[in-house]
């Protein structure tokens, strides 16, 4: 069954309606897949993700949060071995697309939004990270991350040049100084514009399936310096004050010491959100991701003119100097890259892959009209990358024949795609297994086609879990 079939059968199993249309939303960054579904009387979304400790860690969120009257969608039903769950139909106006149109409601909605984001950290408290993914806390492996993250899918990609001994070093600096946060509190991950929907004036909450333990500044931070919001500094101030004045309904805390901490925060955010847009900018070609990259950097332009960290992070300073000014004079977000190659082999007995790139196109080659070595005892625990599996199947004229074919059309598409500034083009393996032909042509094509300094090959044999 496809997953609008499972979608279909779930409502139907559910509502107890026969479904009239299932239309295919914008899921923005997330490699999320979403689809609103209609019978004659009820409106669903349907989620499907294939990575289940991400949906159990938001259906168990969902759940958690509700029962702290945080206003966030209904989870009706899940079929976790099918990926997928269906959730309330909050509707299409973000918090974002109300920036854009109604500037006066959009301020009215942030500081609706800001009273209810310390009872959403307050609730961290008692909450049950069992499900919590990837990480249960916001601690020093969840900060490298995002460090690294941004080292090498911004600074690398974007050429920004740094001395990796030194950033290292203050990125530990870094790390050190946040960790003297008080980090008891849920830690929502991405808190911004887009993730806020609005259903009759009344802000709601989704995509907090990141969430951890952790510290109040980070969601605050990435809710006022949220790239494309592009808030002034004028009322990102203002808003942190609105904020810091909510808290202390809440807690007691040190003001002056909020604050230093709180642009700490903002820094390690807007890295992280930097890596976000190199990696899906650069890497995965979604140009919106590239448009962002801007307003990032003007961010990071008014802290370093505006703000002082009690810090010594020297390099770190250097290698934001070197982003200001290459975005000043327009390279960071017009550069141009290369046409990438998604290859991966599969087994048809568990399905076809999941197109990442959003576009659709390509090929998927079916090799069980090949030779099967995995017929064989002595090449039964091997797979297409061994020796002993090449020489078997390279024997086969049958193989030959095919691969040619193969390789000419690829060939043919991505100088065509090249020529016409397309930026992904996916080509499929499959067998019975998933195990010999198909990994064995993967590879084969991956490897030559990595000889052409004009692609970008992305290969992955999805039955190896590589």
């Amino acid at each position: 069954m496809t997953i609008e079939d499972n979608i279909k059968k779930l409502f139907k199993d559910y509502f107890k309606e026969d479904v009239l249309s299932v239309e295919v939303c914008s899921a923005h960054g997330s490699a999320r897949e979403y689809y609103r579904v209609r019978s004659a009387n009820c409106s669903a979304m349907a989620a499907y993700n294939d990575n289940r400790k991400e949906n159990e860690a938001f259906i168990d969120y969902a759940q958690q949060l509700a029962n702290h009257c945080v206003n966030v969608p209904k989870v009706y039903v899940a079929d976790l071995d099918n990926n997928i769950y269906l959730q309330q139909d909050l509707g299409n106006v973000t918090l974002y697309s109300l920036l854009q149109s109604q500037t006066n409601q959009a301020d009215n909605i942030y500081k609706e939004v800001i009273k209810q984001l310390p009872k959403i950290q307050m609730a961290g408290k008692d909450f049950d990270y069992t499900f919590a993914y990837p990480r249960k806390a916001f601690d020093s492996q969840s900060m490298e991350w995002d460090l690294q993250y941004f080292k090498y899918y911004f600074l690398k990609m974007a050429h920004v040049s740094f001395n990796e001994e030194e950033l290292e070093k203050d990125f530990k600096v870094l790390t050190n100084y946040l960790l003297s946060a008080d980090m008891q509190y849920f830690l929502y991950r991405d808190f911004q514009s887009r993730n806020i929907m609005i259903v009759a004036g009344v802000p709601y909450f989704i995509d907090f399936q990141g969430g951890r333990q952790g510290a109040l500044q980070y969601d605050i931070a990435s809710l006022l310096y949220d790239a494309k919001a592009n808030l002034s500094p004028q009322t990102r101030e203002a808003l942190l004050d609105l904020y810091i004045a909510e808290l202390k309904n809440h807690i007691t805390i040190d003001e002056k010491e909020f604050r230093k901490l709180f642009y700490a925060f903002v820094y390690i955010r807007i890295m992280q959100s930097m890596g976000t847009y190199g990696y899906r900018g650069y890497f995965e070609r979604k140009e919106h991701f590239l448009l962002s990259i801007p307003y990032a950097v003007a961010n990071l332009q008014w802290l370093e003119e505006n703000i002082s960290l009690p810090l010594e992070i020297d390099e770190l300073h250097r290698v934001y100097s070197q982003i200001i000014s290459s975005s000043e004079q327009g390279n960071i977000a017009t550069q141009r890259h290369k046409l990438t190659i998604n290859i991966k082999s599969f087994s048809y007995k568990k399905g076809y892959p999941h197109d990442v790139s959003g576009n659709g196109g390509g090929y998927i080659f079916d090799c069980r009209c090949l030779h099967n070595p995995g017929r064989y005892e002595q090449y039964q625990h091997l797979n297409g990358k061994d020796e002993q599996v090449i020489r078997f199947l390279e024997q086969e004229e049958e193989v030959q024949e095919f691969y040619s074919n193969v390789f000419s059309l690829v060939s043919q598409s991505s100088k065509v795609y090249i020529q016409r500034n397309f930026t992904n083009l996916s080509v499929y393996f499959g067998c019975t297994g998933g195990r010999h032909r198909s990994v064995y042509m993967a590879q084969r094509l991956a490897n030559e086609l990595s000889q052409n300094p004009e692609l970008d090959i992305v290969l992955q044999h999805v039955e190896q879990g590589n």
